[in-house]
């Protein structure tokens, strides 16, 4: 459902990152984890609402995995709005709005467009599949709630699957065995 070369996200864009998973025990720091998928989110400001958004499933909350999803996913000269995690500084080609929560005036909410989306898709996931997706195919599901999502003010609803099956001729053909094996996030 991925369209190749689909225009980037442009103007002001907030970016923030989340998991995906069951709570943990035992677990050190809040940011460790054992078992749950880091997924990060970009989200166009559109007026009060949502534009069109992006999700990815990461690696690393690290500053090489967040700027390479930037990159890909945000033009370039956009204005990238974040929460406090250190990992988003020195991203060059950007205007970067760094806002840390604690020192938000009282009543603002931070990033309010990205947690919305993240909060819709993890809606999505348990109300539609019970939460039962193994990790495996979660970038499948974030790239079905992004295809649906982006598309939910569509004048035309049969244009949904005329986009789709346009995109489905434009990529090469998946094999089955590549559908059914596991696929391993290489980070490099």
């Amino acid at each position: 459902m991925v369209r190749p070369h689909r225009e980037k996200l442009q103007g002001v864009v907030e970016v923030d990152e989340t998991y995906w998973g069951a709570a943990e025990t035992g677990v050190a720091t809040v940011r460790q984890i054992v078992s749950k998928a880091l997924l990060v989110i970009a989200a166009e400001v559109s007026g009060k609402g949502i534009g069109r958004i992006r999700m990815q499933k990461i690696p690393s909350f690290d500053r090489k995995s967040l700027h390479k999803f930037i990159q890909e996913n945000i033009e370039a000269g956009s204005t990238v709005c974040t929460d406090g995690l250190h990992s988003y500084r020195e991203l060059s080609g950007y205007k970067y709005d760094r806002k840390v929560q604690r020192k938000q005036e009282k009543g603002e909410v931070l990033l309010s467009r990205a947690h919305l989306a993240i909060s819709l898709f993890k809606r999505w996931m348990l109300g539609t599949l019970q939460g039962g997706v193994p990790h495996k195919y979660l970038e499948d599901y974030l790239n079905e709630f992004v295809f649906r999502f982006n598309r939910r003010k569509s004048a035309s609803r049969g244009k949904l699957f005329l986009r789709l099956a346009q995109q489905a001729t434009q990529i090469d053909p998946v094999p089955y065995k590549i559908i059914s094996e596991t696929r391993q996030i290489v980070v490099g």
